[in-house]
C-alpha cells in the first residue's frame, strides 16, 4: 500500500536516502517505522522476539484525550485521531466508549484532585465533565455509585485490542518497505562514522540513525552504547472476566482499578508493583493479591463478579517525573521509552513525533526531551494512573 494511508502522519517525502533502524516491534516502533518509509527512508526494524510480544501486546487498550496539562492533551487527541482513522484496516478496530475518573465519599484530597484536572482539562479544550455519584448513576445505570463524591466524565475516548494495532501498522510497514526482522536479538553502537545495529554476529550494519522503542529492554540496549537513560521498568497486572459488562470505561481512584468492556465480556486492571523488575527475568503471571483486589472493585463499584479467563502481569517502564524519554540521546540514536503505564494510548502520535525528529521535520518536545535528565537520578515508582494530588506538582491523571 503506497502513498498516504489512514494511519500515516505527514505522508511527506523528506527522507529520501536515510537509512534507519528502528529497535523494538512494539505500537511506537512500528508507528515510527511506518511513518518514516513513508516518507522515503529506508528502514529496518528489529525485534528481539515477534511483533507485539512485549508490552503492547499486554496492554489494556484503554484510550482518551482527556489529561490536564497542554502537551499531554495534544499528544492524546492526535493519537485518538489515528487510532479512529485506522480503525477498518486489517483486524483493528476502535470502539468509542466513555471514560470515567472518580473518587470515594471520604477521599477529600482526591475529589479535589479531579475537580481540578478536569477543569485544567476543558481549559485545553478536552470534552470532560464533572458529576456527583447521583448523576453518574443516572447515566450510566451499570456502575454503583452510593459512595461516589465526584466523577470527570471524558467522552472522547475508546477501547481497542492493542496487539491487533501493533500487527496491523507491522503490516502496512511491511507494505511500504520495511524490512522486518524478528527474533533478532540487536547491540546498539554509536561508533563512526554513523550509529551500528548488530543483528546476526559477526554482521554490522550502519544507519544515519537509530530509533530504540525497545520498552523495558530500552535502558540495557543504550547502557550497552555508553548511554545512561533514567528508566525502571516495573510490573502492572490485568486480567479478563468472561461475564457480561455493558458499562463505560472507569478507572476508580480510591481503590487503583480500572475496567473497560472487552469483546469476552470484561477488562480490569492495574495490580502495579512498585519495584524495578528485570526485563529478562520476570513473573508473567497475575498475582493472588491481584486477583483478590480487583475482584473486591468489581463487585463494590460494577455488580461484577469476575469469571476469571485469563490473568497477566506486563512490563512498564518509570522515569523519575513520569514522563516519556522522546528525542535524541547521542549523534544520530533516539529514544523513545518510559510512558508510565500509558504508552500504547499515546503510540500513534509519539510513534509519529519521533519519525518528525529523526528526519529534521520538527523539534523535539521539550517536556519529553531525554537531555533534561543526566541518566543516573535515583527515583521511587509510583502507579502510573495515580491522581497527582501534590500541590507543588498540581493534581493530574497519569494513565
Amino acid at each position: 500500500m503506497a502513498g498516504r494511508d489512514p494511519s500515516t502522519g505527514t505522508g511527506s517525502a523528506t527522507g529520501d536516502g536515510v537509512r534507519v533502524a528502528v529497535v523494538g516491534g512494539g505500537a511506537v516502533g512500528v508507528t515510527a517505522a511506518y511513518d518514516l518509509a513513508v516518507a522515503g527512508a529506508d528502514v529496518t526494524l528489529f525485534e528481539k522476539g515477534d511483533i507485539a510480544s512485549g508490552a503492547s501486546g499486554r496492554a489494556a487498550g484503554v484510550l482518551y484525550d482527556a489529561y490536564a496539562e497542554d502537551v499531554d492533551a495534544e499528544t492524546g487527541a492526535r493519537a485518538l485521531e489515528r487510532f479512529r482513522q485506522l480503525s477498518g484496516v486489517g483486524d483493528f478496530t476502535f470502539t468509542d466508549c466513555p471514560y470515567v475518573m472518580l473518587a470515594r465519599e471520604g477521599d477529600d484530597d482526591l475529589a479535589e484532585a479531579i475537580r481540578g484536572a478536569a477543569e485544567r482539562m476543558r481549559v485545553h479544550d478536552r470534552e470532560v465533565e464533572t458529576v456527583d455519584g447521583d448523576e453518574l448513576g443516572e447515566r450510566f445505570p451499570s456502575l454503583r455509585v452510593d459512595d461516589v463524591a465526584v466523577a470527570a466524565v471524558a467522552r472522547n475516548a475508546g477501547w481497542t485490542d492493542p496487539g491487533s494495532y501493533v500487527t496491523t501498522v507491522a503490516d502496512l510497514a511491511a507494505s511500504v518497505g520495511v524490512e522486518i526482522r524478528t527474533d533478532s536479538e540487536v547491540a546498539v553502537s554509536t561508533a563512526p562514522p554513523g550509529v551500528a545495529v548488530v543483528d546476526e554476529a559477526p554482521v554490522t550494519r550502519r544507519f544515519d540513525a537509530t530509533v530504540v522503542a525497545a520498552g523495558a529492554h530500552t535502558k540495557r540496549l543504550l547502557a550497552d552504547a555508553g548511554i545512561a537513560v533514567p528508566l525502571k521498568p516495573y510490573r502492572v497486572q490485568a486480567l479478563v472476566s468472561g461475564r457480561p459488562y455493558d458499562g463505560p470505561m472507569w478507572y476508580d481512584a480510591s481503590s487503583g482499578v480500572y475496567a473497560r468492556p472487552h469483546p469476552a465480556g470484561l477488562l480490569a486492571g492495574d495490580g502495579t508493583v512498585p519495584a524495578e523488575a528485570d526485563p529478562d527475568e520476570w513473573d508473567r503471571e497475575a498475582d493472588d493479591w491481584f486477583l483478590a483486589d480487583v475482584g473486591g472493585t468489581l463487585r463494590d463499584r460494577a455488580g461484577h463478579d469476575p469469571d476469571v479467563e485469563r490473568a497477566w502481569a506486563g512490563l512498564c517502564t518509570a522515569t523519575p517525573d513520569g514522563d516519556p524519554l522522546l528525542g535524541e540521546v547521542a549523534d544520530g540514536v533516539f529514544v523513545a521509552a518510559g510512558w508510565q503505564g500509558h504508552g500504547f494510548m499515546r503510540a500513534p502520535a509519539t510513534g509519529e513525533a519521533i519519525a518528525q525528529q529523526v528526519l529534521g521535520e520538527r523539534e523535539g518536545i521539550r517536556q519529553f526531551d531525554p537531555g533534561r535528565f543526566d541518566g543516573d537520578e535515583a527515583f521511587e515508582i509510583s502507579e502510573g494512573m495515580a491522581v497527582e494530588t501534590d500541590a507543588d506538582d498540581g493534581p493530574e491523571n497519569r494513565d
